[in-house]
C-alpha cells in the first residue's frame, strides 16, 4: 500500500518479523536534497503507529525543507550525546562541577532515559522522568541543570531543532531557613570555644563572613597587615572522585575580593600567627610548610569534616542543634546589615554574585528594620500628637 502524501512523499504500510513475531507499522519517505556527485536524490525515512501520525510528521519535515529550517535527524541517543558533551563542551567548567555533573549523569540521567534517542526526546518523557525521582527538590533541579545544559548545546549544534526540558515543571525548592546567631547566642557561642582548638577559626568566618572552603584555603600571603585587608582568592576542596586528594579551587563564582575586616579581626590573626610560628619552632622538621594560616598541629591543612564535626558538638552542647558552621558566614550578613551596611557592601564582602541574590537570601532582615522603623515613626508621631492635643 502507497499513497502519495500531497506530492511531498510518500507513506506506506510495512511489516516486520521479530522472533517469529510480525509487527506492522506505517513508514514515510521524502527527498531532503541531491548527492552533488550523482545527481541521485537523498530520501530520508520517519516511521509511526498509524498513517495519520506518519502523515503528519512528513508534512512537517517537507515544510521545513521548503523553509530552509530542516534539520537532519540525529541518530544518537541521549547517553551517546551525554558522552560526547562530557569529553568535549565542559573544558572551561571547574573541575568540582565535572564531577558533579558526572555523578548526576551516571547516576540518574543515563539509567532512565540514555537509550532515548536525542531527536526522540520530548517535554512528556523528561517531565514523567522528573516525577519519577525519588529525590529532593532542589536535587530534581540540579539534575534538570545537568539535562537542559546538554541540550542546549545540542541545539546550538543542530542535532535537534530545540530543547525539550524548557517545557518541563519542577518541583518547588522550599529554601532553608537559615540560622544565624543572635547577640546573646553570639556571646554564648564565643564563651564556649575559648581554649578551643579551633576557636580563631569560628571567630574569623563569625566575623568576616568567610565561606569555610574559604577561611581553610586561607594563606599568609594573602593577609596585609599593613592595610588591614585580607586577600579571598581561592578555595580548599577535595576531588569528587574516589580517593580525591585536596585542592586549591577557584572561587564559587570565580571573582577574587578584597575585604577589610574589622581591626579586632586583624589583631586576633595576628596573635594566631606568633601562635602558630611557637608550634612551628616545637615541630622542627616536622612541620609542614604550607603557608596556611588555619593548620593542624604539623601545618598541614585542616579536614571540613573534622571541622564541621567539633563545630556541630559545640553548638549542640550550647542547645542549638539546627546552628550549621555555614550559619556563621549568615550570622555576620545579618549582623552587618543591621548595623547599617549598605547592601552593596554586603554583597561584596560576602563574595555573592550579585547585590540582588544578597536581598533574595537576605530580605527578611531588612524587611524587619523596615517595620522596626516605621514603629519608631510611629512612636515620634504619636509623641508629637500627644503634646499638640496639651497644648505643649
Amino acid at each position: 500500500m502507497s499513497k502519495s502524501a500531497a506530492g511531498s512523499g510518500t507513506i506506506r504500510k510495512k511489516t516486520v518479523t521479530r522472533n517469529g513475531k510480525s509487527y506492522e507499522y506505517w513508514e514515510g519517505r521524502y527527498t531532503v536534497g541531491y548527492d552533488s556527485g550523482t545527481g541521485r536524490q537523498i530520501q530520508r525515512s520517519i516511521s509511526g503507529k498509524t498513517q495519520k501520525e506518519v502523515a503528519r510528521k512528513l508534512k512537517a519535515a517537507t515544510a521545513e525543507i521548503d523553509a530552509g529550517t530542516y534539520t537532519e535527524p540525529c541518530r544518537m541517543n541521549l547517553g551517546e550525546w551525554l558522552t560526547v558533551w562530557e569529553a568535549d563542551y565542559l573544558g572551561a567548567v571547574k573541575p568540582y562541577t565535572v564531577a558533579s555533573y558526572s555523578a548526576i549523569i551516571k547516576n540518574h540521567i543515563r539509567p532512565a532515559l540514555g537509550a532515548v534517542r536525542l531527536d526522540q526526546l520530548d517535554a512528556g518523557t523528561v517531565q514523567r522522568f522528573y516525577n519519577g525521582l525519588d529525590l529532593s527538590p532542589k536535587t530534581v533541579k540540579n539534575v534538570h541543570g545537568v539535562l537542559h545544559r546538554a541540550l542546549s548545546q545540542a541545539v546550538r549544534l543542530g542535532y535537534i531543532r530545540f530543547n525539550p526540558v524548557e517545557a518541563c515543571i519542577l518541583p518547588r525548592v522550599e529554601k532553608k531557613e537559615i540560622q544565624p546567631l543572635d547577640e546573646a547566642q553570639t556571646r554564648l557561642f564565643l564563651d564556649a570555644i575559648k581554649g578551643h582548638r579551633y576557636e580563631d577559626l569560628f571567630i574569623v568566618v563569625l566575623f568576616t563572613g568567610l565561606r569555610e572552603g574559604e577561611a581553610l584555603g586561607l594563606m599568609w600571603d594573602c593577609i596585609d597587615f599593613q592595610r588591614g585587608t585580607i586577600l579571598i582568592d581561592k578555595q580548599l576542596q577535595r576531588e569528587k572522585k574516589k580517593g580525591g586528594t585536596w585542592i586549591f579551587a577557584p572561587l564559587k563564582n570565580d571573582r577574587a575580593r578584597v575585604i577589610t575586616p574589622a581591626p579586632f579581626v586583624m589583631d586576633l590573626l595576628k596573635a594566631h600567627r606568633a601562635r602558630q610560628q611557637t608550634q612551628e619552632r616545637r615541630a622542627l622538621d616536622l612541620w609542614e610548610d604550607t603557608g596556611l594560616v588555619f593548620t593542624n598541629e604539623l601545618g598541614g591543612h585542616l579536614s571540613t569534616v573534622t571541622v564541621y564535626n567539633d563545630f556541630k558538638k559545640v553548638v549542640k552542647a550550647l542547645g542549638l542543634p539546627a546552628v550549621r558552621f555555614h550559619d556563621l558566614r549568615h550570622s555576620y550578613a545579618v549582623a552587618a546589615i543591621r548595623a547599617g551596611d549598605d547592601i552593596k557592601t554586603v554583597q561584596g564582602n560576602l563574595g555573592h554574585a550579585t547585590a540582588s541574590f544578597t536581598l533574595d537570601v537576605y530580605g527578611h532582615v531588612t524587611d524587619q528594620m523596615r517595620q522596626a522603623s516605621a514603629a519608631r515613626m510611629n512612636e515620634y508621631i504619636s509623641g508629637i500628637l500627644q503634646n499638640r492635643e496639651r497644648g505643649v
